[in-house]
């Protein structure tokens, strides 16, 4: 039942555009993916990670530099399923808005399609064409991307598409056309309202109760750990956990987000632990349930604890 209703909410939300104030920076992009140069950012308070290559989860890419670019790529995850946001990190490419969808449309990494993260855009959907124009940033996607799926499924695609193409500050807004063709008022047999640029206020409600943000699945990290993200739960309490390679516990706390109880804040806490080797690990953030204090809405990022 909760699942309908949030599904009818976002349909009665998709037939209104209200303006997201998005992160990051595009720049110009032209149709074919090229452009005048871009500035690439990691997300506003995020620490400077080596997140994992998409070719092979087990060998961590460079730091951050001059010469590379990070990025968010947004999939879905858990029974939601829910919005799931992650990172990568490239050599730079000034075409970065059209990186992104690239990486968007070729999926989740072995790591973190182990860790449960899904694809939200059909396989097979390839970006023709990317344009910004006046803070609106519009797709030209292949005929994959309207094809198959119920309401609940074309939402998160268009969510995905969304919040990947709205982290950058020069977009505010997010169109698609189809092999060149506009979709119209309506998109898919479901009749999702597209007759505006969407933004990520109106995919809101498929953001999960805990979103991470830092760590990144796969990611090498040390002591402390930041945990960071935003969450929706009871009196914004955020709970934290570090489990080693045999599944022990061997770091627990908490943390309050700026809101909480039915409305949306941020949140951010470094975690100490201790291991006496490098070892595989879960940073595991979850709601302590109200009723019994058991483990609810739980997210596990499985991780490498240095030493």
């Amino acid at each position: 039942m909760k699942r309908i209703l949030v599904l009818a909410t976002v349909l009665g939300l998709l037939a209104t555009a209200c303006a997201q104030e998005p992160s990051g920076s595009l720049g110009s992009v032209g149709g074919d993916g090229s452009g005048p140069h871009a500035t690439a950012t990691s997300p506003a308070g995020a620490p400077t990670t080596s997140p994992e290559p998409t070719s092979d989860p087990q060998t961590p890419s460079p730091e951050p530099t001059d010469e590379t670019m990070t990025y968010e790529v947004w999939f879905t995850y858990g029974e939601g399923p829910w919005l799931f946001v992650t990172e990568r990190t490239e050599p730079f490419d000034p075409a970065i808005g059209a990186a992104s969808l690239r990486a968007l449309f070729a999926g989740p990494t072995q790591a973190e399609r182990a860790a449960g993260v899904a694809p939200a855009a059909p396989e097979g959907t390839e970006l023709l064409g990317l344009s910004i124009h006046d803070g609106v940033a519009t797709a030209d996607l292949s005929a994959e991307f309207a094809s198959g799926g119920g309401a609940t499924s074309v939402i998160l695609r268009l969510a995905t598409l969304t919040y990947t193409l709205t982290q950058f500050r020069s977009v505010d807004g997010v169109t698609f056309t189809i092999e060149g063709e506009p979709v119209g008022d309506t998109f898919s047999s479901e009749g999702i309202i597209v007759d505006r640029p969407m933004t990520r206020r109106q995919f809101a409600v498929t953001l999960p109760p805990i979103l991470v943000e830092t760590p990144i699945v796969a990611e090498r990290v040390r002591s402390p750990i930041v945990v960071s993200g935003s969450a929706d739960v009871f009196e914004a309490t955020v709970s934290i956990s570090i489990l080693d390679a045999q599944g022990d516990e061997i770091a627990r706390t908490f943390t309050t987000a700026t809101c909480g109880t039915g409305c949306r804040g941020d949140y951010a806490q470094a975690v100490r632990y201790e291991v006496d080797r490098t070892q595989p690990g879960i940073v595991r953030v979850y709601e302590s349930s109200a009723e019994d204090g058991r483990p609810i809405n739980v997210v596990e990022i499985p991780v490498t604890l240095v030493a």
